[in-house]
């Protein structure tokens, strides 16, 4: 086991999974209902070196994993510092479920949200920061290799996949997570 003087890891609990599926909207509307402490993997990762955009995808997704395990390294310790009297939910896409499940208790204190290929296509037609027409089968390939990854380590870990299809809005979404996570929910609420 991880060093964990304050039991901040093992008692963490942990949204991984593809972008655009709403980790962060979910985070914080689960920390404003919950009295959690939020932590945005995402916000604090240091930005690695660009990928060239002639690197072949498979190539790309390599480095991208080796990246979220140094990422996750510094995350490990920011969280292994981190003390709160309220307990810490963990957010970010790259929070790869076979990077965390070492970490936890139990499966049952993450979950990986993943867009089904609809929703995937409606984000890229109407988000703003959507990519530019000649990076988009890249980036989007490359997505889809991720999501896939996550999906498959989540389920070899028996950790709970959510696919994020556009029918229910974020609060929606954070009503199914708050069921997933209730009984750590119902206990570290009642210990604030």
């Amino acid at each position: 086991m991880t060093w964990d003087p304050f039991g901040t890891l093992h008692q963490a609990l942990w949204i991984g999974g593809a972008p655009w599926t709403g980790k962060s909207t979910i985070a914080r509307l689960l920390a404003e209902r919950h009295g959690l402490t939020t932590y945005h993997h995402d916000d604090r990762a240091r930005p690695g070196n660009p990928l060239p955009d002639d690197l072949p995808v498979g190539d790309q997704l390599t480095a991208m994993m080796a990246e979220f395990g140094n990422r996750f390294r510094c995350a490990v310790d920011d969280l292994r510092a981190l003390t709160s009297p309220r307990p810490i939910l963990a957010e970010g896409r790259g929070l790869r479920p076979e990077l965390v499940a070492p970490l936890v208790d139990s499966p049952g204190r993450m979950v990986v949200l993943v867009p089904t290929e609809l929703f995937r296509q409606h984000q890229l037609r109407h988000r703003p920061d959507g990519p530019a027409i000649p990076e988009q089968r890249t980036r989007l390939t490359r997505d889809r290799m991720l999501a896939a990854h996550a999906v498959r380590a989540a389920r070899d870990l028996g950790i709970r996949v959510i696919e994020i299809d556009g029918k229910l809005d974020p609060t929606g979404v954070t009503d199914v997570v708050a069921e997933h996570f209730h009984a750590y929910l119902d206990f570290e609420v009642s210990e604030r």
